[in-house]
């Protein structure tokens, strides 16, 4: 456990290691020699625990089993890897709509990253496309390509297609999308509070995260924008409302 460097360094330096980090390499390492496993996949960050595999396969006089890793893929914030927890995902059953936004969101130097690891262009495809913005191409016009080729791949072309006049449509014309979810909310007081409201919808996934946006002035109300986290509706109105960038519903109560 030891040859592992972050392990060495935080020992020799009289930091402390909790005894469940040797034992989570240590268990999954032993998958290997309950599966008798031939390859094992992982992420290039689970080198260490795959390699502890083969030495508990030699121990238990099994052959020790091939590692093959992959790179990772880093999130829409660039830093850290794609995860849900960290909220930096594109859900693959995502609407398309919202699977434009947030590939549309990432920055110019990750765009290449998510090229090389996700578009089914080859290199020197992917190459011939750098070429074109050094002579000029809108990085934007690039990222609305892999935009499209992942959702054809998950959707369809129609989708994609779709997909990318409504973004242009609402982002660079700043026109509310075409085609929002309308939803009828039953509700049995005389009013209710926004967050609330966008919670009940499933626009937000808690009141508090609500609040929160709502906070950040990231609500809208018929295009106007609402900051107080107190402000109720009343029933009977009819509003378009907007979560973020991407998220809307007309919502009746």
């Amino acid at each position: 456990m030891l040859e592992r460097d972050d392990f060495s360094k935080r020992y020799k330096s009289n930091q402390s290691i909790a005894i469940h980090e040797f034992l989570y390499p240590l268990i999954q390492a032993y998958d290997s020699v309950a599966l008798q496993a031939d390859v094992e996949l992982g992420g290039t960050d689970q080198k260490f625990n795959l390699l502890v595999g083969r030495e508990l396969q030699r121990t238990h006089e099994q052959e020790p089993q091939v590692v093959i890793t992959v790179p990772i893929l880093e999130g829409l914030d660039g830093t850290n890897k794609m995860s849900k927890s960290l909220g930096n995902y594109v859900g693959i059953d995502e609407a398309p709509d919202e699977m434009f936004g947030k590939i549309m969101s990432i920055s110019d130097d990750l765009m290449w990253r998510w090229f090389d690891l996700l578009s089914f262009k080859s290199s020197e495809e992917i190459q011939a496309v750098k070429d074109q913005q050094a002579d000029g191409m809108n990085p934007r016009d690039i990222k609305i390509s892999l935009a499209k080729e992942i959702i054809s791949r998950f959707h369809d072309e129609d989708a994609a297609d779709n997909a990318e006049h409504n973004f242009l449509n609402q982002f660079q014309k700043k026109n509310i999308p075409e085609n929002i979810e309308e939803l009828s909310l039953e509700w049995k007081e005389p009013s209710i509070l926004l967050p609330n409201l966008l919670k009940e919808s499933g626009m937000t996934e808690s009141t508090s995260e609500a609040i929160r946006m709502i906070k950040q002035g990231g609500v809208r109300i018929n295009e106007d924008k609402i900051t107080d986290p107190k402000h109720s509706v009343s029933k009977g109105e009819a509003c378009i409302y907007q979560v973020g960038k991407r998220k809307f519903k007309k919502i009746t109560l």
